[in-house]
């Protein structure tokens, strides 16, 4: 399974159909959502579950009333009555929504977002773990007193310091305020594994940190001591403090505003922008047969949080296609300015860590390619641009080459193979 940085989320580049890799999906109603409610999903896996059809006489009973102009209490008390002998039964498609839905959790099939259920597969398909990776070549380097330069050697720090602890803030979001508000079984599953992930990924930077010899005081608290890392592990986290609250609920408006507001905040900035100048300077470093190990550890990340960040705005227009009442001027201006916010944090970074040119980039540089990725991540989630005529610049074309994973087939013909659990990862020539 191929990923160019340029294929980062799949809709920069065509995904082919064997790859299986669903593209975000832009906040509007297919016909392939609008089929997917008026019948039951047919699957090879799923063809022989049985299920109640939706055009029983139960179901017709209850659309004959929730359709009607100004229902009266007796309506919609019957309504009540009427769905709860449905919820009884078994599992309908059309019972099934990203938020607020009351059909049974515990039941997987039949899905409505098969897409969910298909990366779910593929994060399965794609395991590995950090201590697999040989960081002899970079301990030897990073010891030599004319191994790195100073400026590299922040870089290094720099992206540890603020990785090894976005990790964690991701995984805690996801498990404290993300999962139990998601009503969708199948969305429930790629959410555990993504969890485990943000898990493997923390691991790996403290691998990194403890093979290096690094002051592990010094760069798990940089999130709390540099401006620049503090600045943009705090915007992360004011969001998931707005659900921590055991008595927050989805089914208000505010409400689903708010559990929104928080979607598009980990996986449209702190995972869709965020990791953007961090990962490319440790990525240049590797191409400089610098840093090899963790060079190689970043790129798995890499491929991992493509994925998460697809599934987080598949979630996200899945939700604002099912609720647009929410998706109202306000919210959609409140999301725009999250992302630009996102996008000057990430600016802030890059002059931070790049006050001179290094590694072949400069801060002026990638301020240029995160306002492309600022625009990229407003048109997924149907938003317009923030940065109009912002292109992808051509002197930063490398990235797209060292992340292509099928160019990289020797890097990976060993490793990822292994990694096949039930399932396989094709690699085109």
């Amino acid at each position: 399974m191929g990923i160019s940085w340029d294929e980062f989320y799949k809709e920069e580049a065509p995904v082919k159909k064997e790859e299986k890799i669903a593209e975000p999906r832009v906040a509007e109603v297919s016909e392939e959502v609008k089929q997917a409610v008026e019948a039951p999903v047919q699957t090879e896996s799923t063809q022989n579950v049985p299920t109640e059809d939706v055009t029983s006489e139960v179901m017709q009973n209850i659309e004959n009333y929730t359709t009607k102009k100004d229902p009266s209490e007796d309506d919609l008390q019957k309504v009540r009555e009427k769905m709860d002998e449905v919820l009884q039964g078994r599992v309908q498609v059309g019972q099934k929504a990203m938020i607020n839905s009351k059909a049974d959790l515990n039941q997987l099939v039949p899905f409505k977002y098969k897409w969910a259920w298909e990366k779910y597969l593929d994060g399965t398909a794609n395991h590995w773990m950090p201590q697999e990776i040989n960081m002899t070549a970079d301990i030897a380097l990073w010891k030599a007193a004319d191994g790195l330069t100073e400026d590299e050697r922040m870089i290094v720090k720099r992206s540890l310091g603020f990785f090894s602890t976005a990790d964690s803030l991701v995984a805690n979001n996801v498990v404290l305020a993300i999962y139990k508000h998601i009503t969708n079984p199948e969305c429930r599953q790629y959410l555990l594994r993504q969890a485990f992930e943000e898990a493997i990924h923390t691991h790996a930077y403290q691998y990194c940190i403890e093979s290096l010899s690094m002051d592990e005081g010094e760069i798990f608290n940089m999130y709390r001591e540099v401006p620049c890392v503090e600045a943009k592990a705090a915007w992360a986290l004011k969001y998931t403090k707005e659900l921590e609250d055991s008595s927050f609920e989805t089914g208000t408006p505010e409400n689903d505003k708010t559990f929104l507001a928080n979607l598009i905040a980990f996986y449209c900035v702190l995972e869709g922008m965020f990791f953007y100048c961090g990962f490319s300077q440790i990525l240049s470093m590797g191409r400089r047969n610098k840093m090899t190990g963790v060079s190689e550890q970043f790129q798995y990340i890499m491929r991992d949080e493509s994925m998460h960040v697809n599934f987080g705005i598949d979630m996200i227009n899945s939700i604002i296609n099912e609720n647009p009442h929410i998706w109202d001027e306000e919210m959609q201006k409140r999301a725009s300015d999250m992302i630009v916010e996102g996008t000057e944090l990430e600016v802030n970074y890059a002059k931070d860590t790049m006050p001179r040119g290094v590694l072949g980039m400069n801060a002026k540089m990638m301020e240029e390619y995160l306002q492309y990725v600022c625009n990229r991540r407003l048109a997924q989630i149907n938003l317009p641009e923030a940065y109009p005529g912002a292109k992808y610049p051509p002197s930063m074309q490398w990235m797209s080459e060292i992340m292509d994973l099928r160019k990289e087939k020797n890097f990976f013909e060993t490793r990822v193979i292994e990694y096949q659990v039930g399932g396989s990862l094709q690699f085109d020539d």
